[in-house]
């Protein structure tokens, strides 16, 4: 997926209101990849979008979609959410109970694919899925809502992620709390891809979002 910082906002901090246009904005302010949200108020206590809203947005921009699904069951939506437009599919570890299948997959509907551990996962339930693995999310929060705070015991579990990935092609990606201040820790820890909601989209309109889009980025090769 090539080298460097990955920024990645989270449009769960948008406007929903004009949720085509902030995508839009993020675009041009620096985004590498879009990050998408996807909850079904199940797994997690919240509901946001889903595959028929990611389609529309497909149009907007040509940047990685990055589709995280915080839901039950994903394997019945895989291949609507690859049909889409997502490049990333990431599930949840806690969601799939044939793990190994579900990556496989979301590779031959032609989409990376991703596995996200909640907080109270250890890195290690991964050991045995690496060769079909592109992403590996860390939670830096528990799953379901914006603007939370920060996890700090998540940071061993990014340099496990670390240790366990050395030599593959996996990215590392953070989410939950990434701000200014957090962002030097969790690439220290390892991480490459950071997604950022509250600290990205509390600007305002595309210079706001390009102003925090560079401290953050700054800020990761400290």
């Amino acid at each position: 997926m090539g080298d460097g910082i990955i920024i990645a906002p989270s449009m769960l901090a948008s406007d929903f209101c004009r949720l085509g246009d902030e995508v839009v904005a993020v675009d041009r302010a620096g985004a590498d990849w879009i990050h998408l949200d996807v909850m079904d108020g199940h797994f997690v206590p919240n509901l946001t979008f889903g595959a028929p809203i990611i389609k529309a947005l497909r149009a907007v921009t040509d940047k990685t979609f990055d589709v995280h699904l915080m839901v039950a069951n994903p394997d019945t939506l895989l291949d609507a959410y690859a049909d889409a437009g997502a490049e990333i599919i990431t599930v949840h570890f806690e969601a799939c109970p044939h793990l190994d299948r579900t990556l496989a997959r979301i590779r031959d509907l032609g989409c990376r694919a991703g596995v996200s551990l909640n907080p109270h996962t250890p890195a290690d339930v991964l050991r045995h899925v690496l060769d079909r693995l592109d992403l590996i999310l860390v939670m830096t929060v528990n799953p379901g809502f914006g603007g939370q705070s920060f996890i700090t015991g998540m940071l061993d579990k990014i340099a496990t992620v670390r240790e366990m990935t050395a030599g593959r092609d996996i990215v590392i990606e953070v989410d939950g709390g990434i701000t200014p201040e957090t962002t030097s820790l969790v690439t220290a820890a390892g991480a490459r891809a950071l997604v950022a909601g509250s600290a990205i989209f509390k600007g305002d309109g595309e210079a706001g979002y390009r102003a925090n889009i560079d401290v953050i980025r700054a800020d990761a090769q400290v």
